[in-house]
């Protein structure tokens, strides 16, 4: 992955900074124009993400914490592969996710939602993508929450994905979501995307990927680059 990766979108695929109807926007968003920070050499000379020691549970939520028994929920498995513009495979690139449990509940302090916690569900891994550039995860499908931007207010069920560069400095940082979800309309965050990059967002039913009598499958690709670019968070 190049250092440039947050070059190159298109702005008819990729959300604003600041969307009215998204109100945290508002407050969040930079006002004045970007400064490109002046790299050092340890961005260039650090430890790469291939050299990283992933345990062999991390790709598993649901087997990656200290449980008791099995994490309550749909268990399900996400693949997709991570490429560029040309749909060249970005290899050996660390993909991190993090979501609410199967209540629709986050283990964070700051989470306080009325909803049950899970001891046995974490709601976060990570994986390298092979060498064809392909990632793969097993977890329980997120549930949706009430997150307070206005009356009523639900977030549909999705994952956070995190991609890293060759540096920590080089992240982009997505959601994936599930096909035909009700809460899609009145979903400020995805409404928030322009309607070319919706589809982007939202995964595929796999059942080539599905595991009998385990788990269901869906296939998210990330393409990093380019009109066809996964719409980011943090371009």
């Amino acid at each position: 992955m190049s250092d440039d990766i947050i070059t190159g979108f298109d702005m008819e695929v990729q959300p604003p900074y600041v969307d009215k109807a998204y109100k945290s926007t508002i407050l969040r968003a930079p006002t004045k124009p970007l400064i490109v920070a002046r790299k050092s050499l340890s961005d260039s000379t650090g430890p790469l993400f291939q050299d990283f020691n992933i345990g062999e549970l991390d790709h598993d939520l649901t087997k990656n914490s200290i449980k008791v028994s099995e994490p309550l929920g749909e268990r399900i498995v996400v693949h997709g592969r991570v490429m560029d513009e040309y749909g060249h495979p970005i290899p050996h690139t660390l993909v991190e996710i993090w979501q609410a449990n199967a209540a629709g509940r986050y283990v964070h302090k700051v989470d306080q939602h009325n909803a049950p916690l899970d001891p046995n569900f974490l709601g976060a891994g990570r994986c390298l993508t092979d060498a064809q550039g392909f990632y793969k995860f097993y977890t329980i499908k997120p549930g949706a929450y009430p997150w307070g931007n206005h009356h009523n207010a639900w977030r549909p069920a999705h994952i956070h994905l995190s991609v890293f560069g060759n540096a920590i400095s080089s992240r982009l940082i997505t959601q994936m979501y599930f096909p035909n979800d009700p809460l899609f309309q009145y979903d400020p965050i995805f409404n928030a995307v322009p309607e070319k990059g919706r589809s982007l967002l939202v995964s595929k039913f796999d059942l080539a990927i599905t595991e009998p009598e385990f788990a269901l499958g869906y296939r998210f690709d990330i393409v990093l680059r380019g009109h066809n670019a996964t719409p980011f968070e943090n371009r």
